[in-house]
């Protein structure tokens, strides 16, 4: 699974105009199922985000966790994180879960991430949407596991 995770002192998700999701400080996290995926891979990088120390402390040191700091996730789906632009100008999608499996394993970290204890929002599978951040630092992250 692929993630680009930002910190963010609040973000949303709409779609047709409507907010579907919210969240004040913590990350907005753009996640993207690769082919071959299993649930164990967004398990393992549920946790592996849910400790990354990318807040501050009272040092002003980027040194505490998103449970630390009490922070929510805004969880967007986004197969476009799995582009290949080697070849011409137009992206290749095809190292991208399929549609069925891809939505399976974002729900499932979704879930994860929830049973971290850490307050979740999405966006909607597969839907055209609209996201609003305002970024944290900018602090933005890219992970692959």
């Amino acid at each position: 699974m692929r993630a680009l995770i930002q910190r963010v002192l609040g973000a949303s998700v709409a779609v047709d105009g409507k907010v579907i999701g919210e969240i004040g400080q913590g990350m907005l996290i753009l996640i993207c199922a690769m082919e071959g995926d299993d649930a164990t891979k967004g398990t393992a990088l549920a946790a592996k985000i849910s400790k990354l120390r990318i807040f501050k402390d009272d040092d002003g040191k980027m040194n505490r966790s998103l449970v630390d700091v009490g922070g929510s996730a805004l969880i967007v789906s986004q197969f476009t994180l799995a582009a290949d632009t080697s070849r011409g100008n137009r992206p290749g999608f095809s190292a991208a879960a399929k549609p069925d499996p891809g939505k399976a394993l974002y729900e499932s970290f979704v879930a994860d991430m929830g049973a971290l204890g850490i307050a979740t929002a999405t966006g909607e599978f597969g839907a055209d949407m609209s996201v609003s951040l305002v970024n944290d630092g900018p602090v933005t992250i890219w992970m692959d596991v």
